[in-house]
């Protein structure tokens, strides 16, 4: 049984906060875009009137979750909001995504003292938005599970991060048809060791569910007892090195009942309930 909890109120998130990660020019071009009615940002990107006001409300629900954690007033968060946003660059949209929700929300939490953030990202295509966005920076240790070739191209093993960043980026590029025991396999032996050496103060997942079995825009084999078992792996990380604070952010998910039942088992294993 899910517990029960307070509805969160939140707003968008400010130009400020937006601009923490994206290029000022970017938001006010998109915002004005938006205003004289949208258009096609990319092939598969559409902008209508509303949809500027729609991303920041998620980042802004992204923001809400990192104040609420921060503060002690509910250690584990799960943003359910769309549109997705690990594709939006700093000065582009791409991919359905126009802001980078769960890179606005981290930046939020660097902003307010926190000095080691983990980011797993195991939507079924590659975060290539919030790992450029973080390349440089030893702050947030970005991890990312996909599957290899896919959109948007980017995710190979070599992507390390650069600079002061050299290191904080870990790519596991895999190929179609990773079911449960190997992601279970590639957190246990390769991911997980080098975020618990990293001591995390801040735990986030980009958690899309199109790497699911049902998903139709991916080829992986994962199911709900799947990502089951990586939310309670990603769950122990925090509770040994983040005092518990664990924020995940909706990615992608398109098969409708996959995504709920997935969704589900997430909160479900977030909430002690099974």
């Amino acid at each position: 049984m899910l517990v029960d909890r307070p509805q969160p109120q939140f707003g968008p998130a400010t130009f400020d906060q937006l601009a923490r990660v994206h290029e000022p020019g970017y938001i006010e071009a998109l915002t004005r875009a938006a205003e004289q009615g949208g258009g096609w940002i990319d092939n598969d990107t559409y902008l209508e009137p509303d949809s500027v006001e729609v991303a920041a409300l998620a980042a802004g629900a992204s923001v809400t979750a990192i104040d609420a954690a921060l503060s002690g007033a509910q250690s584990t968060a799960f943003v359910l909001a769309r549109p997705p946003g690990h594709h939006a660059r700093p000065s582009i949209g791409m991919g359905f995504c126009l802001f980078d929700t769960i890179a606005v929300g981290a930046a939020h939490a660097l902003a307010q003292g926190i000095e080691r953030i983990a980011i797993l990202d195991w939507d079924v295509h590659h975060g290539n938005g919030t790992q450029e966005i973080f390349w440089e920076s030893p702050k947030v240790f970005f991890s990312s599970i996909h599957q290899w070739p896919l959109y948007p191209g980017t995710g190979a093993a070599g992507e390390i991060g650069a600079g002061p960043g050299t290191g904080y980026t870990l790519n596991i590029p895999l190929a179609a048809g990773a079911g449960n025991e190997r992601y279970r396999q590639v957190l246990d032996d390769l991911i997980l060791p080098k975020l618990r050496a990293y001591e995390p103060e801040l735990v986030m997942v980009s958690a899309g569910y199109d790497c699911h079995q049902d998903d139709p825009l991916g080829s992986m084999r994962v199911d709900e007892d799947g990502f089951g078992a990586m939310t309670e792996r990603i769950s122990e990380l925090a509770e040994a090195t983040a005092g518990g604070r664990i924020v995940l952010v909706l990615e992608g998910g398109y098969d409708p009942p996959a995504l709920g039942r997935s969704v589900v088992r997430t909160i479900e294993v977030l909430d002690g309930a099974v």
